[in-house]
């Protein structure tokens, strides 16, 4: 009996049935960049201004590609969201920052053109996804380009576009949409909405979570500022609507500068990005997370999940 005894737990642990000893350091991945901020304007008609595009959205979840963890420490970079221009300086919206986790990069989203006249006007800045063109000026003002640096599968797409005359900005590009260009034609148009961001259920199958939606552009006048697509998308700026800022840790775009004459309007801040991990239950004992602000779950199922809402480690022992 005791041989039988010995050769049994000899046995489970060479066919991997202890945990932790059967992983081999491959996990799912959802790693999303940090939103453009939008732009701001100036002149005497402060037209609106184009919004920041999502940050970047990279998954291999599911049924994509993973990635392998080696024995040791990894660092993990959670982009921040990119500022709003200053109220009145006529300039783009600043992007967004990477997110980062062993060979797997999302790019910022491109802040929002600026919204002028007399040629002041620019075009939204390209990133993970295009921000949003900016308002009037004697040419139409393009947003910017998605998928930048380019992946496959995409991790965003471009911002709208400001159209000439419109007095309105485009909306900034989102993980799974192009950003809505203005109305056209008129004072009136209505600005660009943003584009819709992507759903990921990595955390837990059983509910989803949507990232990455594009800002809402400026709007000018009696036209309300363009509606954030949904995964954190901020709404745009107008006389009577604040400039909103995308929401913490989705990624999403910042809104773009609403007419405001003769004060001003400031853009709005992207939000932060977000990497999440996922690692099948016999890694429980395994990983560990730093700092403590960064968090380990397991779902229902028992996989783990690390998520990463500030800079930190994930360590496998």
């Amino acid at each position: 009996m005791p041989l039988l005894s010995t050769r049994g737990a000899g046995s489970a642990k060479g066919f991997g049935l202890t945990q932790g000893a059967s992983w081999d350091g491959t996990v799912d991945y959802l790693v999303v960049a940090g939103g453009g901020g939008g732009g701001t304007h100036s002149g005497a008609f402060n037209p609106g201004a184009g919004a920041g595009g999502a940050g970047g959205y990279r998954t291999s979840f599911p049924g994509g590609t993973k990635i392998t963890l080696s024995p040791g420490s990894t660092p993990i970079t959670v982009g921040g969201g990119g500022a709003g221009s200053p109220a009145n300086s006529n300039t783009r919206g600043s992007s967004g920052s990477d997110s980062i986790i062993s060979t797997i990069t999302s790019t910022g989203g491109g802040g929002g053109g600026a919204g002028g006249q007399g040629g002041a006007q620019t075009p939204g800045g390209p990133g993970g996804s295009g921000g949003g063109g900016g308002g009037l000026s004697p040419a139409n003002a393009p947003g910017g380009t998605g998928n930048t640096p380019p992946v496959s599968p995409p991790q965003g797409f471009a911002g709208g576009t400001g159209l000439q005359p419109d007095y309105a900005g485009g909306g900034g590009g989102g993980a799974s949409a192009v950003g809505g260009d203005t109305g056209g034609g008129a004072q009136s148009a209505p600005a660009g909405a943003g584009g819709a961001g992507a759903a990921s259920s990595i955390s837990d199958p059983a509910s989803s979570v949507t990232y990455a939606g594009g800002g809402g552009g400026g709007g000018f006048q009696a036209c309300k500022g363009g509606a954030g697509g949904a995964g954190g998308g901020a709404n745009g700026g107008s006389p009577n609507q604040a400039v909103g800022s995308g929401i913490a840790n989705t990624g999403g775009g910042g809104g773009g500068a609403g007419n405001n004459s003769p004060i001003g309007q400031q853009g709005g801040t992207g939000g932060s990005g977000i990497v999440i991990i996922r690692a099948p239950k016999t890694a429980l004992n395994r990983i560990s997370v730093s700092p403590g602000t960064n968090t380990k779950t397991s779902t229902p199922t028992g996989d783990v999940i690390a998520t990463f809402t500030v800079d930190g480690t994930l360590t496998v022992s």
